[in-house]
Parts: C-alpha cells; sequence; structure tokens
C-alpha cells in the first residue's frame, strides 16, 4: 500500500491533472456550505489527507520560486518598489498569448481560453475574506474595501462574480474540472490553500497583491479580442472593470497593505515575495499551456520560470 507521500509524489510527477482535479473536487466541497454529518469524523480524517497533499504541494512551490526572490530584502519603501517591479520581469507578464488573443484568435479559440479561466477561478472575494481575519486594522480595513469592491458596492448587478456568471453564460461555456488542464485548476487550489491556511496568510496577501497587480494587463488584452469579435460589453464586462479597477486595486494594495505589514513586520516581506511569486509562477504556467494546446509557438515564452 502506498505511504501518503508516496501517494503525492506520484500523483504529481505521474498525473498531475488527476492530483489537482481530486483537490479541486475537494477545494469546491470545503468552500461550499454544508450541513452537520453523522459521519463528521470519517469526513474529517479524509479532509486530513488532502490538506497533507495540499500543504506538500504548496511547499514543492515555495521551494521552486527561491532563487528568484533575491533583492527583495531592505526597507518596507524598498520592498513596495520590488513588489511593484514584478509587473515588468515577474513570471508571465508580458506574454504573447495576451496579443494574440486580443489581435488573432476567432471565437471558438476565444471561448476555449475563457473556458479554461472560468474552471480555475477560485473567486477574489471569497479569497479576500478568508485572509483578512485577524489582521491589523489598516490591513484589514483595506481588505474590506477591496471586497466592497468585488461585492458591486452592495449593487447585486455590478458584483464580481455574477458579472463572470454573466460572460459564462452568455457565451454557452461549460467549465468543468474534467475538461480543465492541470496547470489552471492548480492555479484555483493554490489561491485556496493559501486563503485557507494560516500559516500561509503572508503568502496569500502577497498572490492576492500580485493578481491585483498584474491582472490589469491581460484583462484589458482579453477585453479588446472580445470587442474584435463582436462581443456585447455585457459579455466583457468583467474584463472592462478590471482593466481599470484593478489598477488603483493595486496601488492601495501596496500602500495600505503591503508597507505597512513589512514595516511592522519586515520577515514578512520573503512570504508575501513567495505568494506572489507562486500565483505568478502558476499562471505562466497557464498561460504556455493555452499556448500548447491552442497550436500557439511562441520563441518569446519565458521558460526560466
Amino acid at each position: 500500500m502506498l505511504s501518503l507521500k508516496s501517494t503525492f509524489k506520484s500523483l504529481v510527477e505521474l498525473n498531475p491533472h488527476e492530483f489537482h482535479a481530486n483537490l479541486a473536487k475537494y477545494n469546491k466541497s470545503r468552500m461550499s456550505v454544508g450541513i452537520p454529518l453523522s459521519n463528521w469524523e470519517e469526513v474529517e480524517n479524509a479532509n486530513l489527507k488532502f490538506r497533507i497533499l495540499e500543504g506538500r504541494y504548496i511547499e514543492g512551490l515555495r521551494s521552486a520560486i527561491q532563487p528568484w526572490i533575491n533583492g527583495h530584502e531592505g526597507s518596507a519603501d524598498h520592498f513596495s518598489e520590488w513588489f511593484a517591479s514584478m509587473l515588468d520581469w515577474a513570471p508571465g507578464q508580458h506574454h504573447p498569448l495576451f496579443n494574440w488573443l486580443a489581435e488573432e484568435a476567432n471565437l471558438e479559440e476565444m471561448k476555449w481560453f475563457l473556458t479554461q479561466e472560468a474552471a480555475g477561478e477560485a473567486g477574489f472575494e471569497d479569497l479576500v475574506a478568508c485572509t483578512q481575519v485577524k489582521l491589523p486594522v489598516q490591513v484589514k480595513l483595506e481588505c474590506a474595501r477591496n471586497y466592497w469592491d468585488e461585492m458591486g458596492r452592495g449593487k447585486a448587478g455590478a458584483m464580481h462574480g455574477p458579472l463572470l456568471e454573466r460572460m459564462i453564460y452568455g457565451l454557452g461555456l461549460k467549465p468543468t474540472i474534467e475538461t480543465t488542464v492541470w496547470e489552471s485548476l492548480a492555479l484555483g487550489n493554490l489561491m485556496l490553500g493559501l486563503a485557507n491556511t494560516r500559516r500561509y496568510t503572508y503568502q496569500a496577501l502577497g498572490a492576492l497583491g500580485a493578481i491585483e497587480l498584474t491582472a490589469p494587463l491581460r484583462a484589458a488584452k482579453v477585453a479588446q479580442g472580445m470587442k474584435r469579435l463582436g462581443l456585447s460589453q455585457k459579455i466583457s464586462g468583467y474584463f472592462d472593470l478590471h482593466a481599470v479597477l484593478d489598477v488603483l486595486h493595486s496601488q492601495t494594495w501596496i500602500s495600505e497593505i503591503v508597507h505597512p505589514l513589512v514595516s511592522s513586520n519586515s520577515e514578512s516581506a520573503k512570504f508575501m515575495a513567495e505568494g506572489a511569486l507562486m500565483r505568478l509562477k502558476c499562471g505562466h504556467q497557464c498561460f504556455d499551456r493555452y499556448c500548447d494546446e491552442l497550436g500557439l509557438n511562441f520563441e518569446s515564452k519565458n521558460s526560466v520560470f
């Protein structure tokens, strides 16, 4: 009988889709509203195995990105500048996939891309809500402001989640775990693992900040491609919004979360750097896999990460 450690190694190395599909199913169950069950102890024991496998996956990512967090050390001002600079050099940035989506992809190719992205979406508002527990006041307030924007400032029609669902429904997309590439599943698994594990709170804040920092340029390219293909603003609204709003979110995330945390605890810088680079590494893996699936061959793909 395989040990838990052997099971983890064999699934991740030999069948990453099976590993991440199973972890995604566990996460779906973990995040769903439940009811008391008579076999709750059995369920908790099964969940513990997934949490350990999840932890080993995250620790593997932490090890993989260590060579690229050099240079983050220093004052809170320095780290804030370093964090913002990831927009230029971090994995996945300025990936040629997005110019192709903006300028060349046909409707079916765009729909395939959007289906993969929808399947890997972890729900930013829920991630923020989970991460902000017991954080310092200034940081918690910025998380709350960000969450309020994600919630459409109290208007159901402006909530970001339903905007994404409107796009999925309008295009007839059918995202499923089984038909999603493992790299997209891994991205969602990473974000849920960080946000739901208190020892990774700083990593979660770094990963969320990296999303806010880097998403606008990609969202703008996707929105451009959707408009080129004649899709309505009702369909492209999710990307239109993030192309603009996340620029402000990125600035305030750095000034109201990253900077004060490093000012009060310099050790947090390393962990936030880890989270940001883990998230961006996973995103880069997705973009390269999408290119492979779409038959694209870009020489500028960044294989270093």
